[in-house]
């Protein structure tokens, strides 16, 4: 480990939009920098090491490490260690999109640099920072030969699919697209609808199936749960529609994964999903938290299934040539590199006050 540059970590045990953001700009990290991931769900394509073996680094006479955290957690076990005597520059990349709590915020201002996912983000913060919109894999993310051939395989009923995917919760509107398909789906016997994400309150995905039942298209709707990985981006390219339904999100990912696999999408007016969506030629937008909204952009596609085909393709487009995650690396290589001191690069964003 006498090259490392940059070590990644992961401190959660749960599979969160964090991980996943994690897990898709690492190894591409890893291309630019002497890169290592201390965490679980490692992805393929970059170096693992355990914390221990963070413990080991020599504190003298070596070249300085980037920690790059995005984490409350991962400040303080960064800031910890440094206070010990590691050779480390912390980096933090803040996704919130609200007032931070004092603790995060006597964290962030001990970082050597920081890094917003959205102008939105870096409202919200007192340090300068600099603003890196997330990428997507495209190659991941991509749309299916054949969409048809590929709903086929889903077992759902019916022509074609509207999806929602994320915890099923109510910070990511799992309630808002049931209740708007509720209002749609009777209407259009060719459509069913898929719910894929973890579960984090039985009963409120409970009511959530009770009110699917009351519409009568309980045979039309199904709800997965937390699918693996791998899965995913199969569900995308099984699906017509994407809706993003958050009422307050940090970035939205989901927003640039649906695009990329060439799904028309909808999107409430939350996280990124402004800044990403230039038009109603790319994407609908939508009020968050407004079911009647989402029910009547949802039906302007459902009743012309070809218009929502070429949405996701200009979406798909558009993504690919302005959302690569290569390019996120790049940007984010540039801060580590500011960070250590290694070459002249423009300086951060100017401060923003909350």
């Amino acid at each position: 480990m006498n090259d490392l540059d940059v070590i990644i970590p992961n401190l959660h045990w749960n599979y969160t939009g964090v991980t996943a953001t994690n897990r898709m700009i690492a190894p591409r990290i890893a291309r630019l920098a002497s890169a290592r991931w201390c965490g679980p769900d490692a992805p393929d394509g970059i170096e693992t090491m355990n914390f221990s073996e963070v413990l080991t680094l020599p504190f003298k006479g070596r070249r300085r490490i980037v920690w790059h955290a995005r984490r409350n957690n991962e400040m303080m076990v960064g800031l910890l260690l440094k206070w010990l005597g590691w050779p480390f520059r912390l980096v933090f990349t803040s996704a919130a999109q609200r007032h931070h709590t004092w603790i995060t915020r006597w964290l962030i201002r001990r970082m050597d640099a920081v890094i917003a996912t959205s102008d939105a983000s870096a409202s919200y913060l007192k340090v300068p920072c600099e603003v890196i919109l997330h990428g997507v894999d495209t190659v991941r993310y991509q749309p299916p030969k054949n969409r048809d051939a590929e709903f086929q395989i889903s077992g759902l009923p019916g022509k074609y699919a509207i999806g929602c995917f994320g915890r099923v919760r109510h910070q990511k509107g799992t309630d808002v697209f049931i209740e708007a398909v509720c209002k749609v789906l009777p209407h259009y016997p060719d459509f069913s609808a898929v719910v894929v994400g973890a579960v984090d309150d039985a009963a409120f995905e409970a009511a959530l199936k009770a009110r699917v039942e009351e519409a009568g298209i309980a045979d039309r709707v199904r709800f997965l749960g937390e699918r693996p990985i791998d899965e995913v981006p199969l569900w995308y390219r099984r699906i017509l529609i994407y809706a993003f339904t958050s009422r307050n999100e940090g970035f939205g990912l989901t927003l640039l994964e649906a695009m990329s696999s060439g799904n028309a999408l909808i999107a409430a007016r939350a996280g990124a999903a402004e800044a990403v969506v230039t038009g109603g030629q790319i994407a609908l937008l939508v009020p968050a938290g407004d079911p009647d909204a989402l029910a009547a952009a949802l039906e302007t596609l459902v009743r012309d299934p070809e218009r929502a085909a070429a949405m996701g393709e200009r979406a798909r487009d558009y993504v690919a040539s302005h959302f690569s995650v290569e390019a996120e690396a790049e940007k984010i290589a540039a801060v580590y590199e500011r960070a250590l001191g290694r070459k002249t690069l423009p300086p951060p964003a100017a401060t923003h006050n909350a």
